[in-house]
């Protein structure tokens, strides 16, 4: 805000020195000071306009996976879509949490060793266990992913047990909470849109990384304010 009339001054001195009647004129210790001082402050002011922390905030957000669904919500912009992909449910070994697989994959070489951990995921759904207001329909079918991007954010949070963000927070999607079955080997917590829908219509059962709804169990989780056996709700904050 101060660099123009910072940088009148300093013009306007430098001419008024330059044409002074006489040449042999010598600035004064306090006429150095100030030009010095001038000339830092313009340098430094300067500086700092083209040093990387002087980004547009429009540049700036936060970057989160859409779960179930192939476009982003809201004004959040697509840094791409995919499929959901993950370690199989019977693995022993291996990674436990979801993967975002593009549908753009720039294959590595194929090799003969045995080590297969990345299959596809597919819901597990029946009439005895699915999300409220979902179909039998989605049992078995691929889950779809997108990575989304959301501008002028500095951080991203997902909240199990509420379907609204707390004051000052933006909701981005709500939906379930999903994971592999209890008798199953472990894997990450995934909060699915509400409204999901299936990477396409195939819908064999070929397993791989599964997608089970879960649910509460009263005891060393305090009933209330929790219910037991009910579905788990889940939101994506931004802020």
């Amino acid at each position: 805000m101060y660099l123009p009339l910072v940088t009148m001054l300093l013009a306007t001195v430098v001419v008024i020195v330059q044409n002074h009647e006489c040449k042999d004129y010598v600035l004064s210790a306090s006429d150095q000071s100030l030009i010095d001082m001038m000339k830092h402050y313009l340098h430094t002011s300067r500086k700092e306009e083209c040093s990387p922390s002087a980004i547009k905030p429009s540049d700036t957000g936060v970057t989160f996976v859409y779960w179930g669904k192939k476009s982003c919500p809201q004004e959040a912009v697509i840094v791409y879509t995919g499929q959901v992909g993950g370690n199989a449910y019977n693995n022993k070994g291996g990674g436990v949490n979801y993967l975002c697989l593009p549908n753009d994959p720039e294959n590595g070489q194929h090799q003969s060793y045995v080590n297969d951990q990345l299959y596809g995921a597919e819901y597990q759904l029946d009439s005895s266990k699915k999300p409220a207001g979902w179909s039998e329909s989605m049992a078995d079918k691929e889950v779809p992913c997108a990575v989304c991007f959301q501008k002028q954010r500095s951080t991203v949070i997902m909240i199990p047990g509420r379907k609204t963000c707390y004051k000052g927070w933006t909701s981005e999607y709500n939906g379930y909470l999903m994971s592999d079955r209890s008798s199953f080997h472990r894997r990450d917590y995934a909060c699915v849109d509400k409204n999901a829908e299936p990477f396409d219509s195939k819908n064999s059962n070929e397993d791989g990384a599964l997608f089970f709804p879960l649910r509460t169990k009263c005891g060393s989780l305090r009933c209330p304010p929790y219910t037991n056996e009910a579905d788990v709700l889940c939101v994506v904050c931004t802020k």
